[in-house]
């Protein structure tokens, strides 16, 4: 994987850059839309790439390894050929969905022992297994397995997490060097940043992954129960250290703002499921603010969608006829709105992308920010 800045704005320390993988090229800043098992929920790949204009999707490595299994995944060629996906995939570690499963898991040196929420049967996640699973789905970018911290722990779990997620890093190092792709073409590995919201621990995290000088890093552990603008300050501790010359992604954020948010401060990559989660019950990202499709009030407004919206969904559907869709349950209104979050929120990074190439990012950026977060 290569990356390159291609350009800086002056006035804060967003950048454009363009990354390269063996499935294509990925110009940042850039959105990732979620396909946790696989597919993204509601859309059609055809949709993600000629109306979304997705250039990287994500997939999930705790729900691949229990369905369809790490033995269909490479019967199948990988989870590019068992999609159909061609362009860059990224996965992260199951780390989060592991951890979230507080009731049915144990952590210990070796890993983190947990049952499936599927059928409670009992699994180990070692940092070498995951390794090893992530080499068998075959994204091109991979993630470190890790320990996310809820965000208002205290600062003794805090520590005694990010002990144990630097010592597990050392171990995905140790495993990722030692083994090679299965699939003929290269995977890069990115370590994670944690540490909660305690700068000295933030920084000591950020100072030993850019050590590690992998091809990117990432962040995690942040919207997770902390304040936003806590969040917002451990961004900028961490960027201070992460290298310049390496993608940055910011995992399982967030909303519009916070994207804008997290670009002035250096961040290139972004994953959420919000656009998606959010457009099944309703909500729908615009560039003047926030709908809900199920008010009364759009009952009789025959007005597209957004007007000028990204996508095609926005030329053709009303909000009168969307809101009859929720209203009644009709499926097609998840594959709508999930359609037109997701072709926004693509539509804001390429945006940020365009005024921070011509030199106009900050104004635009404290132009739009208020509007992006108004409830219509």
């Amino acid at each position: 994987m290569d990356f390159q800045v291609n350009q800086t704005d002056k006035l804060s320390n967003a950048r454009a850059g363009t990354i390269t993988t063996d499935h294509g090229v990925i110009e940042t800043p850039i959105f990732m839309p979620v396909g946790t098992q696989g597919t993204v929920k509601a859309v059609h790949f055809h949709e993600l790439k000629e109306d979304i204009k997705a250039e990287i999707i994500l997939g999930n490595t705790y729900h691949l390894y229990l369905r369809p299994g790490i033995e269909i995944l490479e019967q199948a060629g990988g989870l590019h050929k068992f999609n159909g996906w061609d362009g860059p995939i990224l996965t992260d570690s199951g780390g989060f969905q592991v951890f979230s499963l507080s009731e049915n898991r144990k952590l210990k040196e070796e890993g983190a022992e947990f049952r499936s929420h599927i059928d409670g049967s009992k699994h180990l996640f070692t940092p070498e297994k995951v390794m090893d699973i992530q080499r068998s789905i075959g994204a091109d970018i991979i993630m470190a397995f890790d320990e996310c911290t809820p965000g208002d722990a205290d600062y003794a779990y805090a520590k005694q997490s990010l002990d144990l997620t630097e010592r597990w890093l050392d171990r995905c190092f140790a495993r990722f060097n030692e083994t090679e792709g299965k699939y003929g073409y290269r995977q890069a590995l990115f370590p994670i940043v944690q540490g909660c919201v305690y700068p000295d621990l933030r920084r000591r995290a950020a100072e030993n992954v850019a050590k590690k000088n992998a091809e990117g890093n990432a962040i995690g552990g942040l919207a997770v129960g902390e304040p936003t603008e806590k969040m917002y300050e451990m961004i900028e501790v961490v960027n201070e250290i992460l290298p310049k010359d390496k993608p940055r992604y910011l995992m399982g954020v967030g909303t519009p703002a916070n994207l804008l948010e997290a670009i002035e401060r250096g961040v290139d990559m972004f994953d959420c499921i919000m656009p998606t989660r959010n457009g099944r019950n309703g909500q729908i990202f615009t560039k003047n603010g926030i709908l809900n499709m199920r008010n009364k009030k759009w009952e009789a407004d025959f007005s597209p969608i957004e007007e000028d919206g990204a996508s095609y969904v926005d030329r053709i559907y009303s909000k009168a006829y969307l809101r009859h869709l929720f209203i009644t349950n009709e499926i097609l209104a998840l594959q709508i709105a999930s359609i037109h979050n997701l072709a926004f929120y693509l539509w804001l990074v390429k945006e940020a992308r365009k005024h921070i190439i011509d030199g106009s990012f900050s104004q635009w950026k404290s132009n739009v920010i208020k509007q992006l977060q108004q409830r219509i």
